[in-house]
């Protein structure tokens, strides 16, 4: 029996292993880099021990360090979460060899499925339907790109080593081909230390199903039904939900069943998931992910079974807790990553410390996956997702409704965040309609980036209060918290307590007249004049919830603010308003072109251009690398590259001048 489990990773996985662990009685410990030493998973752990510097093949990665303190401590298991050593045959194989339980599935099923091209052949011999593609070993960019050519743009350039949509490349015609190839090669090494490539036919209107499998050693096998993680950004999952909207009954057996006979192919043990483009009825085989999956809470939700608890049971030789039969589908479930990145920049990943991290109330409906607290820091060396928000109800449409209110009461400040594009994706009208495509953010790009260009009056003066209470001071030297010595605005001695507080909608400017109305007794009370209508307006702020009563009209309103900008979460979507900060004279007006700024901490990979050379508008001029994702920097002109400051292999600070480009004239 497992007693003791070494967690050999971080975040917000370490910390749901730690809590079942606990549950069961079973002791843990966690491994920390230098960067992590006062992380959440590390005072939860009952051991904690360092294994090495930040960056992850230091540490993390370090299969003989982590080895070398499961012996040390005595641990029976080794639970590797997701990503890192996970899916890592050598390093279960290892764990086998020194007597350690490895908590997945053996190390020649994590072979099997490992190269994406190997896995192909298996399923099609297991009768796996696969979507039409060369897997071959010849990798010659010749052979690769004639089988494109062959088979059709759009392709789909995929690492056989990969995962997580790293190292991998739509490729929509012939002469994007060998860039593509590039870039894929490039950033498949550095993830994976291995550059084979498989192609695949590119589907335009599929939904991304997957379906959640365990075998025991007994040979068992069972499906816990699916999940829809069509949403997403650079293939990487945004949005998941279960079950799948619109899902057959019948297409959900055959699906299931496809599964279960693609673990079974390869002698599967324990928790993995079988991943499927659905195109109508017609479902192909994409990966198998050896391992527990980023979004597994949506199934645990919709099922009532704890699978990292399955998990351990199968490690301990005991049989699955149930059969197909048992197992029931109750209710729909979502699960929103909440990322440091920013959605309007390419979803390039951030950076920064959570001065402000405030998560919804935690009940039957929502639960809340992290491994950061306020004060933590988001740094370069790992994945950017902050938490992971997962909200139950008896329906969708109910659970939809649990997601939006979840996010409304979500706050974070610090560092940029996704958390507005979350709530605009769950409150469009199509993610209500579920008209899910693996192409959503795409298709619905103008909608889902859209910035209001104009706010209902109520509305803009429910902000003006805001603006009014969020820059009040919370003793006055009158004990009055309506005086005007409580409010650091624009209000001026021995003139009538008003003011004229201005804000931008997109490119609109609007003006509100503020004039104050309250009394020692009842301080937050205004009238309001907005486009010639006046407004009594009153109410107060509970933390990062607005209360606002407009002529006897109350609203409970979300808001969070960065500096001078507030952001209402509305029905509709996230709304953003500009407050104009009055001018007491201290405004620095000296401009400041930094050139091309470096936009996140990362490494320089590649330098496409050399000093001198004419450009044209668009032409990558350089790449750079952060957090396993490679992003381009392009010219934003027709121009001349008139100094380049890295070179490849640099580590580039955010914000840095990375060349110096002279526009044509």
């Amino acid at each position: 029996m497992i007693k003791k489990i070494l967690i050999a990773n971080r975040g917000e996985i370490a910390c749901r292993v730690i809590k079942t662990a606990r549950k069961l009685g079973i002791g843990t410990v966690a491994v920390y880099s230098d960067a992590d030493a006062s992380a959440l998973h590390v005072s939860m752990a009952d051991e904690a021990v360092n294994i090495g510097p930040a960056p992850s093949k230091d540490s993390y990665l370090r299969a003989d360090v982590i080895l070398d303190v499961a012996q040390k401590l005595a641990v029976d298991a080794i639970h590797p979460g997701y990503g890192f050593l996970s899916e890592n045959a050598d390093f279960a194989r290892a764990c086998a060899d020194n007597h350690i339980t490895f908590i997945g599935p053996g190390p020649d099923a994590i072979s099997a499925m490992g190269s994406k091209s190997a896995a192909k052949n298996i399923m099609q011999k297991a009768g796996v339907p696969l979507v039409p593609g060369y897997h071959g070993d010849d990798q010659s960019d010749e052979t690769l790109k004639k089988h494109a050519d062959e088979m059709g743009y759009p392709v789909l350039l995929k690492a056989a080593a990969g995962g997580g949509g790293k190292g991998m490349r739509q490729v929509w015609n012939a002469d994007e081909f060998d860039s593509a190839l590039r870039a894929a090669r490039r950033e498949s090494m550095a993830s994976f230390s291995d550059d084979v490539m498989l192609i695949e036919k590119y589907l335009t209107q599929p939904r991304h199903v997957e379906f959640q499998v365990f075998c025991d050693t007994h040979g068992n096998g069972v499906y816990l039904f699916e999940r829809d993680c069509s949403v997403q950004r650079r293939h990487q999952k945004i949005i998941e939900e279960a079950p799948a909207p619109g899902m057959d009954e019948a297409v959900r057996r055959r699906m299931g069943e496809a599964a279960i006979r693609a673990a079974q192919a390869i002698n599967y043990v324990g928790a993995g998931t079988v991943e499927f483009l659905l195109d109508g009825e017609d479902f192909y085989f994409m990966e198998m992910n050896t391992r527990l999956q980023v979004e597994h809470p949506v199934t645990e939700k919709i099922t009532g079974e704890d699978l990292v608890d399955w998990q351990i049971q199968v490690a301990n030789g005991q049989p699955l807790p149930k059969t197909q039969d048992q197992l029931q589908l109750h209710g729909h479930a979502f699960e929103a990553r909440l990322y440091a990145e920013d959605p309007a920049n390419g979803f390039l990943p951030a950076t920064g410390r959570l001065t402000l991290l405030q998560p919804p109330q935690e009940s039957k409906h929502v639960r809340v996956d992290t491994g950061v607290v306020q004060g933590d820091e988001v740094s370069v060396y790992y994945d950017p997702m902050i938490a992971k928000l997962i909200v139950w109800d008896e329906n969708r449409e109910r659970a939809l409704q649990r997601l939006l209110a979840a996010l409304r009461d979500y706050h974070v400040a610090g560092v940029t965040t996704n958390l507005e594009f979350l709530y605009n994706v769950a409150a469009s009208q199509p993610f209500q309609d579920a008209e899910l495509l693996t192409t959503f953010i795409e298709k619905h790009e103008s909608l889902l980036f859209a910035r209001p260009t104009q706010i209902d009056d109520k509305m803009l003066a429910a902000t003006a209060m805001l603006v009014l209470l969020s820059n009040q001071h919370p003793v006055t030297s009158d004990g009055d918290p309506g005086s005007p010595w409580a409010m650091p605005l624009a209000w001026r001695a021995n003139f009538r307590h008003e003011q004229t507080l201005t804000f931008t909608i997109g490119d609109t400017t609007a003006d509100v007249r503020v004039a104050h109305c309250g009394t020692p007794k009842s301080p937050n009370q205004w009238q309001m004049k907005v486009n010639n209508q006046t407004y009594q307006v009153s109410g107060h702020v509970d933390n990062h919830v607005l209360y606002a009563q407009i002529d006897g009209y109350q609203q409970r309103i979300g808001w969070a603010s960065d500096s001078a900008r507030y952001t209402l979460f509305t029905p509709q979507g996230a709304l953003h308003l500009d407050y104009h900060m009055p001018d007491t004279g201290h405004a620095d007006d000296s401009a400041h072109d930094g050139g091309f700024a470096a936009p996140m901490n990362g490494t320089m990979v590649d330098v496409s251009v050399a000093e001198g050379d004419k450009v044209k508008k668009g032409d990558t001029l350089l790449v750079m690398e952060a957090m396993k994702m490679e992003h381009n920097i392009t010219a934003p002109a027709d121009g001349t590259v008139k100094a380049i400051f890295f070179a490849p292999g640099d580590l580039v600070d955010g914000g840095a001048q990375l060349l110096e480009f002279e526009p044509d004239e």
